[in-house]
């Protein structure tokens, strides 16, 4: 079990994303973009000096050493040994973002994408350095936020669960479970441990929150590109025009991606005509999403990012600043740049599979890179006043300054 006592409070940067961020609710997000399609085809696993029945041999004998030899032959799990093929199959491609799904895992992907969940109410992820797994945010009015749970908090142990190395989909599974029952969280706070218990229920993700601001400025916030966040965009979007909104400030700021249809479709509310995003897959053949440009969004604008803005987050933003349609402001995105395909495999599993790179309006990569701000603003902690935040100020201050 790994302590980050000393990380630094950070506020919206306590949450330290690697690409994939898992729900807490919970979903597994962040691909970039992904479809889901029933893929039933047969494929040689071989290579050129291995071939099927030396693999299958291969097995065999570990399955006959494992029962001759093996100390708690008794407590082998079958099914588990074969999971653990297929996943170690995807793992060895040495891409994070190509994975299989089991049964349970498959399940759980497919409820997330719903927007409605049974679980506590949180997201989480683990630090790409420390591998500390951190609360990023906590649902309003969920179970999480009554037990006591706060962003930043690094979680421990999940019941008897430590949480060690563990894979996040593994401590989601812990986490997760049948509305009613109860689930005890160990958490680091501050380097001090804190108990909080939480009673399941069901969660519809609110993936967006909105206000207005100080001198009609609006202010919206996606945490993240879920099937619910268009139509939740779109009702803030509107109810801030209603009540007269002169601009507007997007926060992407920790929001690891999602659903490509979902970020292309809240960017035709405010592109103008061209393209959105295009892609190119392992072929070299190219596919474009374009926007007709009806709604184009001509108030002034400023979209927040940090560098845990991944994927879907750096589509939208690479598309907003190549039209100029907004400024960018806050630090260089995370540079997930990849689209990953979700295949059915007819048996309650799948496979997500990294299928292609996109490309920004003009043309540019980011993966890897990021999507550089046009104003840069690297976040500030405020001890004498924890609310405040100097990176929205600047995108407020940005706009407000178009706006004389």
């Amino acid at each position: 079990m790994e302590e980050n006592t000393g990380r630094k409070k950070s506020g919206f940067a306590a949450g330290l994303l690697t690409g994939i961020v898992i729900m807490a609710v919970i979903s597994i997000l962040g691909f970039g973009g992904w479809y889901i399609v029933n893929r039933n085809s047969s494929g040689s696993y071989t290579s050129e000096n291995v071939t099927e029945g030396d693999v299958s041999k291969k097995l065999d004998q570990l399955n006959q050493l494992i029962d001759k030899y093996y100390l708690y032959q008794d407590e082998v799990d079958r099914d588990a040994l074969v999971e653990g093929i297929y996943s170690g199959y995807a793992a060895a491609l040495g891409d994070p973002y190509t994975v299989y799904y089991n049964k349970d895992e498959t399940k759980a992907l497919m409820e997330s994408t719903s927007g409605t969940f049974s679980g506590v109410g949180a997201t989480l992820t683990r630090d790409a350095d420390t591998k500390a797994v951190t609360i990023v945010n906590v649902y309003q009015d969920s179970p999480a936020e009554k037990a006591g749970l706060k962003a930043g908090d690094i979680l421990e142990k999940v019941d008897d669960h430590e949480v060690g190395d563990e894979e996040l989909d593994t401590i989601v599974s812990w986490i997760k479970g049948e509305k009613g029952t109860e689930v005890t969280l160990y958490v680091l706070r501050d380097g001090k441990e804190e108990t909080l218990t939480a009673t399941r229920d069901t969660i519809e993700a609110q993936t967006v929150e909105y206000e207005m601001k100080d001198g009609g400025i609006g202010y919206i916030r996606v945490s993240e590109f879920d099937l619910v966040t268009y139509d939740q965009f779109q009702a803030a979007l509107d109810d801030l025009e209603d009540q007269g909104m002169a601009g507007l400030v997007i926060d992407l700021r920790n929001n690891p991606g999602g659903n490509l249809d979902v970020v292309c479709n809240m960017l035709k509310l405010l592109l103008p005509e061209g393209t959105i995003v295009s892609t190119k897959d392992k072929n070299g053949k190219t596919d474009k999403i374009t926007c007709d440009g009806t709604n184009e969004f001509k108030k002034p604008l400023a979209v927040l990012v940090n560098q845990y803005s991944a994927s879907a987050s750096e589509i939208f933003s690479g598309a907003i600043q190549d039209y100029g349609t907004g400024k960018i402001v806050g630090v260089t995105t995370y540079g997930k740049g990849v689209v990953q395909q979700l295949l059915d495999l007819g048996d309650g599993t799948c496979f997500k599979v990294t299928i292609a790179e996109y490309y920004t309006p003009s043309g540019k990569s980011i993966n890897k890179k990021g999507v550089e701000p046009d104003i840069e603003v690297e976040y500030q902690y405020d001890e004498a006043d924890p609310k405040k935040d100097n990176q929205l100020d600047k995108a407020l201050e940005t706009v407000s300054e178009e706006l004389k």
